[in-house]
């Protein structure tokens, strides 16, 4: 199995392009079950959970095709076609990889009228269930039935109906499945309390892209107007922001000067209000933004919680930075209950964690010490090469398959701008 290897203590300088945002693109792919037309992306980032969907969907009978880009290059273009749904069935062998699975759950019943989906997989960061999701579902007339491990929705003789879809606490996912199926129910949708993340809103205007009526896009309200059927279309995955993120605090803990090239503004507000709090300087750019520091960071005060505030994705990153901030930081994680794994890891490293409940104290300590750690998660693999980074001496971090799962090419970036980063085999 692969190991990342990684000597700390250089300053991290230079131009590093963001790729197109995982979570976007998990959220837009499955889009192609709504319509026979061709449906094109853009900027897709090569991961694996890129590639683990695009089988999905190949086994429901969507055609894909990569489209003139080399290895090389960052990010592809790719074009879906499903002239036919052969399955709508998503089996166990699959979704079991990765969450964002359960997200063929609408638009298959939307188009076919039924659909049989295994319970969801992912990261080991707490309990995730979809019970809003089904719930959203039945109000547009979907009936529901748990078994074996699976979950099968059918719709009405006549197929889905508008209905008002009122969610109780946000959730992501359970927007984007209502959002998929409402485009194609008979008569009109209102979704209450819906999550206003920036994937939202770059899956509701490439679904209007196709010709899906939305009112409400950016807002906690959305408003659908079914259409009888959608048509193809090209569309631009947005840029990661957790993607940029991580790596404004690679650039915060190595006392460095980085372009985020790509990088927006505007879908990130939350992660630069703290890192202008910690006394990183942000700036834009013409092709992005840019974030250096040659100061001392400064402790802070962070709680998760839905867009627009703190990113809960954002969280494990900040926190290896504030190992080595001047005084003591206090996150509350306030989304999972199990997303501090990754804080006996960055202890092993010499950082200063304390866990009360769902709150986390980091004292800054002096410096890291690299050391043999093991990723945990997504967001926890990027916190230990962010301290693997600072630390003196080497970082060995295994388990990093799930970095591939989440950021494109890590290493060859991080070397482009300085890191003495390598990947390694076992062998």
């Amino acid at each position: 199995m692969d190991r990342i290897l990684i000597r700390g203590g250089r300053r991290l300088n230079g131009r590093i392009a963001i790729s197109g945002a995982k979570n976007a693109a998990l959220t837009l792919m499955p889009c192609a079950l709504l319509t026979d037309e061709i449906l094109e992306l853009r900027n897709l980032p090569r991961l694996a959970d890129v590639d683990s969907f695009m089988h999905l969907l190949n086994q429901l009978g969507v055609s894909t095709m990569v489209k003139g880009t080399s290895p090389a290059e960052f990010g592809r273009s790719m074009t879906f076609k499903a002239s036919k749904i052969t399955s709508t069935v998503a089996p166990y062998d699959i979704v079991r990889k990765m969450r964002a699975s359960i997200l063929v759950l609408g638009p298959l019943l939307a188009r076919t009228g039924e659909a049989t989906v295994s319970l969801p997989g992912g990261c080991s960061i707490g309990t995730r269930p979809i019970d809003l999701h089904l719930k959203a579902l039945q109000a547009l007339g979907a009936e529901i039935e748990l078994a074996a491990g699976y979950v099968k929705a059918v719709a009405p003789k006549g197929g889905l109906t508008g209905g008002t879809i009122s969610f109780p606490v946000v959730s992501v996912g359970a927007t984007e499945n209502a959002l998929m199926a409402a485009v194609l129910a008979k008569g009109t949708t209102v979704i209450e309390n819906a999550a206003r993340e920036p994937e939202i809103t770059d899956l509701a205007e490439c679904l209007v892209a196709m010709g899906a009526k939305i009112d409400g896009i950016r807002s906690d309200t959305l408003t659908i107007e079914g259409v009888e059927r959608l048509h193809g279309a090209r569309y631009s995955v947005m840029a990661d922001r957790i993607e940029a993120g991580s790596y404004a605090c690679a650039a915060a803990i190595t006392g460095g000067d980085i372009e985020l090239v790509g990088a927006r503004r505007d879908s990130m507000a939350a992660t630069l209000a703290a890192l202008h709090d910690a006394g990183i300087h942000v700036e834009d750019t013409a092709d992005g933004l840019r974030v250096f520091t040659n100061e001392e960071i400064k402790p802070l005060s962070l709680s998760t919680a839905p867009f627009p505030a703190f990113a809960t994705d954002m969280q494990a990153q900040f926190m290896a930075m504030l190992t080595m901030a001047r005084g003591t930081s206090l996150l509350t994680e306030t989304i999972f209950e199990n997303r501090y794994m990754h804080v006996p890891e960055l202890n092993r490293m010499g950082a200063d964690i304390e866990v009360r409940g769902r709150s986390a104290v980091v004292r800054g300590v002096d410096k890291l010490v690299g050391a043999p750690v093991m990723a945990t998660d997504l967001r926890a693999s990027m916190s230990l090469i962010i301290a693997g980074l600072a630390a003196e001496g080497e970082t060995q971090v295994s388990r990093i398959y799930h970095l591939d799962r989440g950021y494109e090419r890590l290493e060859e970036k991080l070397q482009g701008i300085g890191a003495d980063i390598e990947r390694v085999g076992d062998g």
